[in-house]
């Protein structure tokens, strides 16, 4: 089955653009570069033959419940970090795993943070070797980047079903390298980096319709030995136009050693 959506394309320009974070030291306020919406076919990884993998695709959308229900405040943090660590040592194999963020989106005008929606990855070469020094230090870093380790990113719907707004992947295969672009995001007290991507009518999209709390999206965001980094972006669709459920979801970054 195939949907349509819209998505925000980031655009070549000459000179290096960035997001601004809480820009002006206001919590939210986001300054963005220019973005080109535009209309995308999608496959449903619900009902399509040709699904996507982490070992292909380096995206994978699968069933986990979690004992968690109420990821408000900070009393849940332990509980669903145990269980992701858990799913990423028996899922990707990996034998060390540091969940280092949890994000709650709400799709929601008044809300600190929304559904990203603009085509990108997380980190790009420099970025993730960066947050790697700022998570571990100088020494363990070095220590780490002799190996194979990657950033991972695990995301979730929270209280209901997700009837809008949900989030969408590019199979890698369908990318052409000159795809992407670096990005700077500034924060107030740090600068980052990540990739946007540019748009191509050759992008494969995927989503999975309907994806319900007991199920996550694992995808690759950052990987010393080459495995792919997944685009992805909320996308602008409503699934049934009788439900008015507001699109919340929790994304949380985790840092693995294979």
């Amino acid at each position: 089955m195939t949907r349509t959506a819209t998505v925000n394309y980031h655009v070549h320009k000459s000179y290096r653009q960035a997001f601004e974070l809480d820009a002006g030291g206001i919590a939210g306020n986001l300054i963005c570069p220019e973005l080109l919406a535009t209309s995308v076919v999608l496959a449903d990884n619900r009902t399509t033959t040709s699904s996507v993998s982490f070992a292909c695709d380096a995206v994978e959308i699968m069933p986990l419940e979690t004992q968690v229900r109420d990821f408000a405040g900070d009393s849940w943090e332990p509980i669903y970090d145990a269980e992701l660590k858990a799913m990423l040592q028996n899922r990707l194999g990996a034998r060390e795993v540091v969940v280092f963020d949890h994000t709650v989106r709400v799709d929601d005008p008044e809300a600190i943070r929304k559904p990203a929606r603009n085509v990108h990855s997380d980190y790009s070469k420099d970025g993730a070797e960066q947050r790697l020094v700022d998570l571990l230090g100088a020494e363990a870093a070095t220590e780490w980047a002799q190996g194979h380790f990657a950033f991972v990113n695990v995301w979730r719907p929270i209280e209901h079903p997700i009837n809008s707004a949900p989030l969408g992947f590019v199979r890698p295969s369908s990318i052409d390298p000159s795809d992407w672009i670096l990005l700077d995001l500034i924060y107030p007290d740090r600068t980052g980096q990540i990739m946007g991507l540019v748009g191509n009518p050759k992008h494969e999209w995927i989503y999975q319709s309907k994806m319900t709390p007991n199920e996550v999206a694992v995808f690759n965001i950052y990987d010393n030995q080459g495995r792919a980094s997944v685009a992805h972006s909320a996308l602008d669709m409503v699934e049934d136009p009788n439900i008015n459920t507001v699109r919340k979801s929790i994304e949380s970054r985790t840092l693995v050693r294979y």
